[in-house]
């Protein structure tokens, strides 16, 4: 059943790069903010399924519109927070103790989710497989790591690559020692150790909540000859019409792909759309990677709308269906919290 957005008015939350920038802060400290086109393209599209929408901006701008009064049908939610491992639960949390719902996730989801090294441990409580892992509080624990060579390193709870480049592919002692303690003191954060998979890299597009969700395409990423050798970098993301070539994928390694993705998604309960990271290992199975419940949305450089692209979605039956799968959670009066 398709619920009519006619009436109803959408609330935009979301961090624009720009004003980042504007302040001072780094290329790469913002990487993961929204650029001023995802802003106007997801209001145009929500405006085009007849919503009427009003632009909040980010969590300080809700706070102050909140404490003043507005209110909204629905917010919304693609911020990302600056700080903290509760960063992108923040927004979800506020409009939760007004009693507004909200497209995505919840905060318990997205604290967990952010946090790649709980969310792990929950994965493979879940029985999905994800490479066996460690992680390094203090520079004292990088001589404890006893995994066996290749290793992956990157920052336990960054988004868009952000600290992942060649050298994250660690192949001896000296190597994970020096990697982990540029990692530690840039990012001032723990860093993840995982065996490093030399299989296929896909990422997987969901859509839809519990057991309405299902996966909308899997993309395999194929870096080319200039890319940084082995990993989905910030780099390579950053520029991926230079570094990287984008195919669907549909042989029985990709449809392995796509349920240990649908598991992982149902299982984390997340909500609405967003994407599921796989690597496979040498004998070619899918494993978990991470799960990225605040999906990018710019209609042609962040990995979901490309995957819809590539498979004959069209952006705006992407927000339609996102939009739909908030509705129909909503439509018995819920406030946000719950399923």
């Amino acid at each position: 059943m398709t619920l009519p957005g006619t009436g109803l008015t959408i609330g935009l939350v979301y961090d624009l790069r720009d004003d980042y920038l504007a302040e001072g802060y780094s290329e790469e400290e913002t990487a993961e903010f929204d650029r001023a086109e995802t802003i106007d393209a997801i209001e145009d599209t929500l405006r085009s399924l007849s919503y009427r929408t009003e632009r909040i901006g980010h969590a300080r701008a809700l706070i102050g519109r909140l404490a003043a009064g507005a209110r909204w049908n629905l917010v919304f939610n693609i911020a990302e927070g600056l700080r903290g491992y509760g960063r992108e639960s923040l927004v979800p949390a506020l409009l939760e103790a007004y009693g507004i719902p909200y497209v995505f996730s919840d905060p318990l989801v997205l604290s967990l989710t952010l946090h790649k090294g709980m969310c792990k441990r929950v994965i493979r409580d879940l029985g999905i497989p994800t490479p066996d892992f460690a992680v390094v509080e203090k520079e004292a624990d990088i001589a404890a790591v006893g995994l066996p060579f290749p290793l992956f390193i990157k920052p336990v709870a960054e988004g868009t690559g952000k600290g992942i480049t060649e050298e994250s592919v660690i192949r001896s002692p000296e190597a994970l020692d020096r990697v982990c303690r540029r990692l530690l003191g840039s990012y001032g954060q723990p860093v993840l150790v995982e065996r490093f998979l030399p299989g296929r890299e896909f990422t997987v597009g969901v859509v839809g909540t519990g057991e309405d969700a299902e996966t909308v395409g899997v993309m395999e990423v194929l870096l080319l000859a200039e890319a940084e050798k082995e990993v989905y970098s910030y780099l390579n993301k950053e520029y991926c019409e230079r570094f990287v070539r984008y195919r669907l994928a549909d042989d029985a390694e990709a449809r392995r792909a796509a349920a240990v993705s649908l598991d992982a998604w149902r299982g984390l309960g997340c909500r609405d759309g967003g994407r599921v990271d796989i690597r496979s290992n040498e004998r070619g199975e899918p494993h978990f990677i991470e799960v990225n419940p605040l999906a990018g949305l710019h209609p042609e450089h962040s990995d979901l709308p490309i995957l819809c692209t590539l498979g004959g979605i069209s952006y705006r039956d992407l927000i339609d269906r996102i939009m739909q799968s908030a509705l129909r959670r909503t439509a018995g009066g819920e406030g946000g919290a719950g399923r």
